[in-house]
This record gives structure tokens, C-alpha cells and sequence, in this order.
């Protein structure tokens, strides 16, 4: 008989987060039954959660923004590594300025709370930090992204981008801690669940396994990634949550090796392992080079001996995180950087000149120019877009299907997938930066064959489809840097006006004119595809 023993399943063994004091308030302590209780307003749990939210939505961690800098002084790093990496920190200086986000999906809100016994709120907990979130989306220059439905296929946008995602768990103890997080669309769909089985756990199948999948990741979450990797978990959904934390450096302190009572660790060996293998893929920070990753989180964990679930994710280039707790002292929040451009270097990096391309020529003249040049060739945009995302490319085959001409804007414009948030006082636009091209895939081809979609403007790899489409019809998929939302808005972006479905939001078809508006041939006229050549 084995004796009973219990092992906290992920033993952190330290916090070294930097926090400052948001405040005293909202906080007492009192004694019941010989126990010290926390007693929290939940006042402060409002305060806390808005505050926390919007830090995260203008700063980031000074740990993420020196690794962009060490990218910038790598002799190893390409010319499209170091534009990629100099760009992001540029937009970071522009965010810090607190009127336009890091990106222009700001994410889903997403609180993971560890209360401890001894802390007494007496309300509904999720209500309050809910009540937090409302009140930043609704005073800062962020987005509404969150759909409700009202029936199978009858949605809409909530205007105030709840619900937000509040896990509480319990905890020993009289402090209460947080990790809270907006994660954006196209990294929330790079998450991956794959359900293996004992036969992947030796070193030539776990290889050849991280080398297949990391290809599923392509760029569309914007690189370089923060990534996770989770090997094992008591249930699938234990292992992605697991993914989730891990992206979001949750678990940096867990120990380095495993126990017999099933305790999480990380896999320093295999972290390198495979930090070396996305090195190599050649992916790079979005359109080739070595840094399609910034660092890499392996996690092993116990599982059920007829199952092996396995959990890839990241978190990208927005890389959102910010942790926060509650003590008897007051209210902190972690520290982000609230001055980034300390990181960038004294002169921006030398690199070959961009070719310039005027999009106001007629479409035709313009992809005559684009075929001159070879895939990977980047470019500096001014003219004109058209501004077109999901819901507006469901509307537009809807008019084609019922047999209405196909808007001549479509025809006359490149197209570009983005969805703005709201426009500070004074400026043309919010952040605005490309969305994930391959929602539109299954509409490239009827649209090209129609005049429209020529040529398109997003972020991430495309499908066959696409390459193919391009290929019959003459088109080309033109690749955007995906995270500098904020620089975009305030540097290129000169001007924004709605010209169809402006009931949609900010789904409705805008006009946008732009100036040096930097992107990369990714698909080009005679079936070239970049992501398929590396």
C-alpha cells in the first residue's frame, strides 16, 4: 500500500514580478475564529481589474521589449528579422503614449484569480472584475470584439467587448492573486490540441512531431512567439489551460524535474531543443529569418496512461500579460515598461530600400509593377485600400449571389483585412493593423474572377486556394507586418471613411488612404508562395 501524500500540482517556487502599489484602499483585515481574514471591498476588485486592463492594452513587460532589442543586435538575425523587431518597438513607443493600443484587436479579457480562504469579498467576485473591464473598454481607445448569440447562426457585437473570461480558484492563505490577460483572435486560434499517445515519448518522435506542428502555428499570430508547449495533462482541458499560463511566463519558477507525486516541471532540454528547431524552420519573425520565436516554455505533466494529450500555443507579439495581487498592504499591479524607447537603438537598422508602390495607378498598371519583382520583396505602400474583414465579405458574396454586380471599389482598390479600434480625439484613425488573411481564403477565388481581391493585404500564410487563384486570375497577396497597429495608425494612416455596411462596426467597409505603409510580396502572379518555399 502506497501512503498518501498530496503534491500541489504546479509548485511555483518564487515571484519575481516587479508590482507597484495601485492603492491602500479597499482593503482591512479582521480576526474570526483565530483566523486573520482579508476582507476586500469589491470596489477594489473593480478598480483593480480596469486598471490592470488598461496597462496591459498600452505597455508591455520590459522582459518581452529586450528581446526585441537583443533581435536588433544579432549578427544572425535577417534584414526582415530586424525590420520586423525594429517596427514592433517603434509601435511600442507610440502605445506607451496611452491613446493608441499596442493592437488593434484588443483582446478578449481574461482574469485567472487565486483567492485565498481567508479573503472575504461578500459579492459576486466576476461581477465586480467584469465591471472593471466594462469601464476601460468603454474610456480607452480600445475595441469591441466580442460576439453574443441569440440563436445558432444570429449573432452580435455586445458594444462594450464583454463577457469576459473570470476563473477563480481557490487557494490557502489571505492574499488574493491574479494573472490578467486580453488575448487577440489570431493568437487565440493558434492553439492546439493534439491527442497522442505513448508512442510519441522518445526523442526521434517527439522531434519529428515538433517539427511537423510548429508549421501549424504559420505567422498569423503575429511572430516572434512567445511559445508553449504542455506535454501530458490529466484532461484536455488541464493541458491547454496549461498552454495558456505557460505563453503568458505564468510558469517560469516551476521546478525542473519531475516527482512521484505528479508535480508540473519544465524541460529546460527540450526547451532548447526545440527553440533550435523553430530557429531553423527559417519561418522568422513573420517573413523569414531565425526568430520566429522569442523563447520557448516546455511543460511536461502527469496523464492518464491511456492518453497523452499534447497543447501548442502562444502568445504573440502583443504579448499581453500583467499580473496583479491583493494583501494586506493594498493593491498591486505588475510593473510594465512605461518607457520603451530606451530600447531602440541609436540609428534604425541599414537594410536594402523598399520598393515604392502607388496604388492609386490603375489596378492594372499596378500588378504589372508588382510582377516585376520576386516573392519576399518588401514594399512601401501609399494610395489608396479598401478596408474589409469577415462579416463584410459574407455580405459582398451575398450580393454576388443574388446576382448583384460585384461594388466597383472592389474592383479599383487592393483590399485590406483589418478592423480598426476607436479613433482617438484629433487622429484619423485608431490602431489599425492587418487581421489573419486566411478567414478570406474561400472567397479569394469567386471575387478574382470578378475583378475584385486583385490584390489583398493581411497578415499570415494563405492557403493553396489562394496561390492558385492568383496564379489564374493575375493577383497578388501582399503580407503586412502583424502587431504595429499603433504606429500604423499614427504614422501611415492619413485618412478613414465608411463606404458600405456601417452597421457592421468595425466590420463595415472602409476607404483608407495610406502613406509609407510597409508590406512584403507573399503571393505573387505566377504561383509563387513565400510560406511554401522556406
Amino acid at each position: 500500500m502506497s501512503e498518501f501524500k498530496y503534491q500541489k500540482p504546479f509548485p511555483i517556487l518564487k515571484d519575481t514580478t516587479p508590482y507597484r502599489l495601485l492603492t491602500k484602499d479597499y482593503v482591512s483585515t479582521v480576526e474570526v475564529d483565530g483566523r486573520k481574514i482579508l476582507k476586500v471591498d469589491p470596489k477594489g476588485l473593480e478598480y483593480l481589474a480596469k486598471e490592470a486592463f488598461a496597462d496591459v492594452s498600452f505597455y508591455l513587460r520590459p522582459t518581452h521589449l529586450k528581446k526585441l532589442q537583443n533581435i536588433l543586435g544579432d549578427e544572425e538575425a535577417s534584414d526582415n528579422d530586424r525590420f520586423v523587431a525594429h517596427t514592433m518597438l517603434m509601435n511600442q513607443v507610440v502605445s506607451a503614449e496611452g491613446e493608441l493600443p499596442t493592437c488593434q484587436d484588443t483582446g478578449t479579457a481574461i482574469v485567472l484569480g487565486k483567492k485565498g480562504e481567508n479573503v472575504y469579498t461578500g459579492a459576486e467576485d466576476a461581477d465586480f472584475l467584469s465591471r472593471g473591464i466594462f469601464n476601460t473598454y468603454q474610456e480607452r481607445n480600445l475595441r469591441y470584439s466580442q460576439v453574443v448569440p441569440f440563436s445558432m447562426f444570429e449573432e452580435k457585437n455586445t458594444g462594450n467587448n464583454l463577457p469576459a473570461q473570470v476563473d477563480i480558484y481557490a487557494e490557502q492563505g489571505n492574499k488574493y492573486e491574479f494573472l490578467f490577460i486580453t488575448k487577440g483572435g489570431g493568437s487565440g486560434n493558434k492553439t492546439f490540441l493534439y491527442q497522442q499517445t505513448k508512442s510519441l515519448l522518445n526523442e526521434e518522435n517527439l522531434t519529428n512531431f515538433v517539427k511537423e506542428k510548429i508549421k501549424d502555428l504559420g505567422t498569423s499570430a503575429c511572430p516572434p512567439y512567445h511559445l508553449a508547449l504542455v506535454i501530458g495533462g490529466t484532461s484536455a482541458e488541464a493541458t491547454l489551460a496549461t498552454v495558456k499560463k505557460a505563453s503568458a511566463g505564468y510558469y517560469d519558477h516551476l521546478p525542473t524535474e519531475g516527482n512521484e507525486g505528479g508535480q508540473a516541471f519544465r524541460d529546460l532540454e527540450w526547451e532548447a531543443k526545440v527553440q533550435k528547431i523553430c530557429q531553423e524552420s527559417e519561418v522568422g519573425a513573420q517573413f523569414g529569418g531565425k526568430y520566429f520565436v522569442h523563447d520557448v516554455r516546455v511543460i511536461r505533466l502527469p496523464r492518464h496512461a491511456a492518453s497523452c494529450p499534447v497543447g501548442l500555443g502562444v502568445s504573440c507579439s502583443a504579448d499581453r500579460n500583467i499580473k496583479a495581487k491583493i494583501t494586506e498592504e493594498g493593491i498591486f499591479v505588475e510593473e510594465l515598461e512605461k518607457n520603451p524607447a530606451k530600447y531602440l537603438p541609436e540609428q534604425a537598422p541599414e537594410l536594402a530600400p523598399a520598393v515604392d508602390i502607388d496604388l492609386d495607378r490603375p489596378m492594372e498598371e499596378v500588378l504589372a509593377e508588382l510582377s516585376k519583382y520576386p516573392i519576399k520583396t518588401r514594399l512601401n505602400l501609399k494610395g489608396t485600400l479598401i478596408v474589409a474583414r469577415d462579416m463584410a465579405h459574407a455580405r459582398l458574396k451575398q450580393m454576388v449571389d443574388e446576382g448583384q454586380e460585384m461594388p466597383e471599389y472592389f474592383k479599383k482598390h487592393p483590399v485590406y483585412y483589418a478592423g480598426p479600434a476607436k479613433t482617438p480625439s484629433g487622429m484619423a484613425s485608431g490602431s489599425f493593423g492587418p487581421t489573419t488573411a486566411g478567414r478570406m481564403d474561400p472567397y479569394v477565388d469567386l471575387f478574382q474572377s470578378l475583378g475584385g481581391s486583385m490584390i489583398m493585404l493581411a497578415k499570415g500564410n494563405r492557403s493553396q486556394q489562394v496561390t492558385d487563384a492568383c496564379q489564374k486570375y493575375g493577383g497578388f497577396y501582399l503580407g503586412s507586418i502583424g502587431g504595429p497597429a499603433a504606429i500604423l495608425a499614427k504614422s501611415s494612416i492619413k485618412s478613414v471613411e465608411v463606404v458600405d455596411f456601417e452597421e457592421l462596426g468595425m466590420e463595415a467597409i472602409r476607404k483608407i488612404r495610406v502613406e509609407n505603409f510597409p508590406a512584403f510580396i507573399i503571393v505573387d502572379d505566377k504561383g509563387n508562395d513565400f510560406f511554401k518555399q522556406i
